[in-house]
């Protein structure tokens, strides 16, 4: 079972503001350097006060269709650096 990891720093406001859309994508880079691309309403579990931020790691199929997320980590204060975006 393919795993990618991402770390993403979103502001919960775009994260809110874009989530309103149901086709909204998140696209990152993963941990590896590989472009991902995945529904945003996969993170709405994780949004907190400040937004959604942390090392994820998605579960993929063979086939590449996304089976799942989990937060591995949560990061804090100076290592917020902008590896996520939405459209």
């Amino acid at each position: 079972m393919p795993l990618i990891d991402v770390e993403l720093h979103i502001d919960w406001t775009i994260y809110l503001a874009r989530y309103r859309t149901p086709a909204a994508q998140v696209f990152a880079t993963a941990t590896d350097g590989r472009r991902v691309r995945f529904p945003a309403n996969i993170l709405q579990r994780f949004v907190e006060n400040d937004g959604v931020h942390g090392q994820f790691r998605i579960r993929c199929d063979e086939q590449g269709r996304l089976l799942g997320i989990e937060r591995v980590s949560r990061v804090f204060g100076a290592d917020y650096h902008y590896r996520g975006f939405m459209r």
